[in-house]
Order: structure tokens, then sequence, then C-alpha cells
């Protein structure tokens, strides 16, 4: 297995990083251009600023900003000091941001202002009750959130409790030597994120993994990708999920490659940026490559330039993926199931699925028993290894972990006398969609449940032809209520993220809805009868 052969720390990797590539571009941005001496000089200046400020090896810094040049320096100040860094999802709602900023005991946010309709100090007023009326920055006492203290924006801000940082911050005695010393006391078994994920039932997840995992994993993904120095890769996958962060933003530091991004996806925007700056890798999901190629300025696009892609629409025939797709997950640091896309596999393997990522050990069990399953034999996808999550923030490890050390996924699969694991579907009800972000179906079904004249909700996956699978729900009025599902799709926009409101809600009476004889809904036929309307366009 390939591993880096500098301390596997990210004080380390930006260090290791500068001295080799020094002026070659790392990151371009919205029109923004960071190189790997930048990203080095000016991440050691915010590190030690956020040192001055009392933020310091393990406390927890949430980073609240869309895809940018900003992102990467707070993520990389934030984990060169040894402080956690827990990103935050741009699309969180005022509940699910207050939620988080408690459950990850932050003690700081690093935020952008604004972004786009995005007014995030609004949002972080509504979140915290009682910040308002804060008159102390970097030093926030809310009951909403006790151990928050800071909360640093960058752009304008009217807010008494925001805290702005700037180069006098930086008490004379913390210089780069200062920052040496902080870094010599990280080490690879330390926290290095929260990563925030939808579990299959009720809250959010929150896997920790430290710096070793996180080094060593991003490092080994790039050999069974085929990242090199002379790559340039484009992704709009947000760096607050695994995709953007893992195969992205740390993919392309490891050998000196170039990432263009962007804040949301728009993809006029991301075909003009691909033909720019020549891009050799296309990273993103399959839906967005279908987005790409239906766009009016497709065709007059010149994108031979890439070679590698996961969106196998934008390109011809030659140069799309040839074998199946990874599997992966937060809890495993990315990937745990893979093979080189561009390598042939029988069309028996076109579906999701690979091999173990070497390093990675894979049980598949029956999940009542819990006793391995025969070669060739449906069962639940149990793994251990290196890349593993250390643990789930604030869940004893017996709740996590079997006594072997293994993490039950919830993902079902198959596996061949060869080793190779096909994936079946999942375990439970947690609905991956075709944009690639996982939906709790209980919190849609809460949201929709406290609407006006809704008696039930019933939330599952179901298939929307080209954009895959979509979140849709059946709704039961309360007695004679009059409802409609694009008034209730507008009732819970404000409640949830964008990617959790359904597409397509059902208004019915209870007795069209299929029950078992115990009075549960039967998801899988419930998730048939909505795939057939919205087969049949009722929308």
């Amino acid at each position: 297995m390939p591993f880096p052969s500098i301390k596997p720390t990210v004080p380390a990797l930006v260090r290791s990083a500068a001295a080799r590539f020094g002026d070659k571009p790392f990151l371009i941005a919205d029109g923004c251009t960071l190189s790997y001496l930048d990203l080095d000089l000016r991440s050691t200046q915010l590190a030690l600023s956020l040192l001055a400020h009392g933020i310091g090896k393990g406390d927890h810094v949430g980073i609240l900003m869309p895809n940018s040049t900003d992102w990467a320096l707070a993520w990389f100040a934030t984990t060169r000091i040894g402080a956690v860094a827990v990103p935050l999802n741009t699309f969180y709602k005022a509940q699910e941001l207050g939620w988080t900023t408690r459950h990850a005991d932050l003690k700081a946010i690093l935020a952008w202002s604004a972004f786009r309709n995005h007014d995030f100090l609004d949002r972080l007023e509504e979140a915290l009750p009682g910040l308002a009326e804060q008159r102390r920055p970097g030093q926030l006492l809310l009951r909403s959130a006790p151990f928050l203290r800071s909360i640093v924006i960058w752009g304008p801000s009217d807010r008494d409790w925001s805290t702005r940082l700037s180069d006098e911050d930086t008490a004379p005695a913390l210089d780069t030597n200062f920052l040496t010393a902080v870094e010599a006391g990280v080490t690879p078994a330390d926290d290095v994120t929260v990563i925030y994920t939808s579990g299959s039932t009720g809250d959010p997840k929150a896997p920790v993994h430290s710096h070793g995992a996180l080094v060593r994993h991003t490092y080994n993904l790039t050999f069974l990708y085929k990242v090199t120095t002379d790559d340039v890769m484009f992704t709009a996958m947000p760096f607050f999920w695994v995709g953007g962060l893992i195969t992205g933003l740390h993919a392309v530091i490891h050998h000196g490659a170039t990432l263009v991004t962007q804040p949301a996806f728009d993809a006029a925007e991301a075909l003009t940026l691909m033909e720019k700056y020549r891009a050799t890798i296309a990273l993103g999901w399959p839906q967005q490559g279908k987005t790409l190629a239906e766009h009016p300025d497709f065709a007059t696009r010149d994108l031979s330039s890439v070679q590698r892609t996961s969106m196998p629409a934008m390109v011809p025939p030659d140069r799309r993926p040839q074998g199946p797709n990874s599997l992966g997950m937060t809890e495993l640091c990315g990937n745990h199931v893979g093979v080189d896309p561009y390598v042939w596999q029988p069309a028996e393997r076109s579906e999701t699925g690979g091999w173990s990522i070497e390093g990675l050990h894979h049980q598949l069990v029956e999940p009542e028993t819990q006793t391995p399953v025969a070669v060739d034999t449906t069962g639940e996808i149990w793994v251990r290894g290196y890349s593993l999550m250390q643990r789930l923030y604030k869940r004893e490890r017996e709740h996590v972990f079997t006594p072997d050390g293994y993490y039950r996924t919830g993902d079902c699969g198959i596996r061949s006398a060869d080793g190779w694991i096909t994936f079946t579907g999942r375990l439970g009800d947690l609905i991956k969609t075709g944009g690639g972000t996982n939906v709790t179906p209980s919190e849609v079904e809460l949201a929709l449940a406290n609407c006006d004249g809704v008696l039930e909700a019933y939330v599952v996956g179901a298939k929307d032809g080209d954009h895959g699978t979509v979140v849709a729900a059946a709704v039961v009025p309360r007695g004679k209520a009059a409802l409609d599902g694009e008034t209730l799709r507008a009732a819970v926009r404000d409640r949830l993220s964008a990617y959790k409101v359904p597409k397509h809600i059902w208004v019915t009476s209870k007795d069209q809805l299929p029950f078992t004889a115990t009075g549960k809904v039967k998801k899988t036929e419930l998730a048939d009868r909505l795939t057939a309307r919205l087969s049949a366009g009722q929308r």
C-alpha cells in the first residue's frame, strides 16, 4: 500500500507541499489563485491569529463557507495547530446549524457573512438564541451553545458579536517559530476533523478522523484513481462533504496537482473553467455530467483535455470510465471499496463495487445472526482497517463497533469468490440521492408532519429517470384539510436543506397506502408507486 514518506499530519503535509511545489497553483476558485507557497504562508498567518485568539489543540472549529480559497485556508490553518475542523453544510437551515453547533461543541466558527441568497449572519442569529444580544466578540456566552466563544467573519458585518481577524491580532511572541513548536505537538493519532453525515435513523452521525488516517488514505486513493503532478482537477463537489474534501482538496495536494472549483455548481461556468484551465480530471456526480452535456454551451466548449471523469455523459465514449464506481462513506474517510474505473471489467461488474481498498478488511454478514454469509450470498457489509473513523462523536465505542473492531455500514452486498464486492442496497432506508447526498427519511417526515393539515407523512427514495434517486413523500391530510404537494414543498423549504425537500409529494388518503398487517408502511412498495407517479409525469 503506498503511504506518504512524510509524518502523516496536516502541518507536515502543508510544509512538504510548499517546499516541493512552490509557486505552482494549488487551488483556483472564484477568480482567486492560491499557490502551494501561498497556502503555507497564508495559512501560517491565520493559524497564528487563531492561536492568539485562544484557539488551540483539540478545540472544535466550524467552517461555514462555500468552496473557496478562504475555505481551504480555514481548514489548513485550523488543522495545522491541532484544532479539530468541523465543516458546516452551507445548505443548513437555522435549526440544523444550531443543532450541529451544539452537538459538535464548537468553540469557534469561521464564516462568510453571506453567499448568494444565504445570509449567514441572520442564520447564525436564528440558529443560536441570544447571539444577537451579545456585545463582546471573542467572549460569547450562550446557553444555546455553551462552549462557543468566537464567530470570526469574512466579509462585511455590522454585528457586535462578530470577530474580525487582521495581521495586528497576532501577539509579537507568536511568530513562525512558535507555530513550528505548536505543529511539533500534532501527532498522527490526534483528531483532525468531525464530519457530519445523515444517519439511517434519527440525528446525523459525526465520524471523527485522525491526522494519520486522513493523510494516509487520501494519498493511497490517488494511486487507485491516478492523480499525478501534471493533473488539473475540476470539481464543484462541496468541501464540507467527504467527496470534495478527500477526493478533491486532499487528493491534489499530495502530488502538486491543481484543483479548480466553484462556490456552487453552475453548468455554464463549469464548462468555461474546464476549458480555460485545461482540466484533465472532472470530478462530480453523474447527474452533473448530464446537466453539463445538456447545456447550450456544451457543443462550443473544448473539453478534449479531460481524460478521466466520474461524470461519463460529459465526454465522448472513448474517454468514459469503462469499469464500475467505487463505494465509500464518511465513516471510512472516503472510498473503502473500489477499482480503477478505466480498467475494463465484465458487464456483470458494471454496478457499484470493487475490491477492498488495500489496508481495509471486509466481512459480509447475515444481519440478524451476525454470522458470515457464503460467497455469492447477500449480506451486510462490515469493515475495519486504517481509514476507519476513530469513533462517532458522543457515542460510546461499544455502540459503534463490533467486539472485533468492525463497523456495520448498513450497506448490503454480494462478494464473489475472487473478493469482488457488489453493492446491492441499504439495510435501512437512508436515501442516497442521484445527486450524491444522503437524506434521513425520519427528518423529512417530521418536517412534513409539522405542517398545518398533515396527519401522517412517509418519505422514501423514488426513481426519476435521468435524475436517479430523488426524495419523494406520501402525505395523509388531517380530517378534511385541503393539501397540495407544491404548498407542502414550499412550507418545508424553510425547515430543511434544499436537497432534503421532496421532489414529489403525493397527497392521498391512508387507505391508498401499502401497509403491513402490523400497521407499518411498506416502504419498498411505496417507493415503487411514487416512482410510477414520477414516470407518468405526476408532479
